[in-house]
């Protein structure tokens, strides 16, 4: 089978409606979401999205909270470095 789309990729299915900057954006966030993510539990590359916000490793059979789109959003990093920070401020300070 050909390749059917040269430019716009998973949103081809769009056509020519809602605009190419709304589509390229779509585009982004379509393929994050379908993109298969690495689990921290086993290691595999196997995570993939059940709902929005829910994601399941295939091999393992965990099920992590994340992100609508994808697996970690970056205000969840952001808070994770600070809580980090600050456990090991109050370790040494103990």
């Amino acid at each position: 089978m050909g390749k059917r789309t040269k430019k716009v990729g998973i949103t081809g299915k769009y056509g020519t409606r809602y605009g190419s900057t709304l589509r390229k954006l779509l585009r982004k966030i379509e393929i994050s979401q379908h993109s298969t993510y690495r689990c921290a539990f086993c290691g595999k590359d196997s995570i993939k999205r059940t709902c929005a916000g829910i994601w399941t490793c295939k091999s393992c059979k965990k099920t992590i909270a994340g992100g609508a789109y994808t697996l970690s959003t970056a205000s969840a990093i952001t808070v994770r470095s600070t809580i980090g920070r600050l456990r090991k401020i109050a370790q040494e300070a103990a």
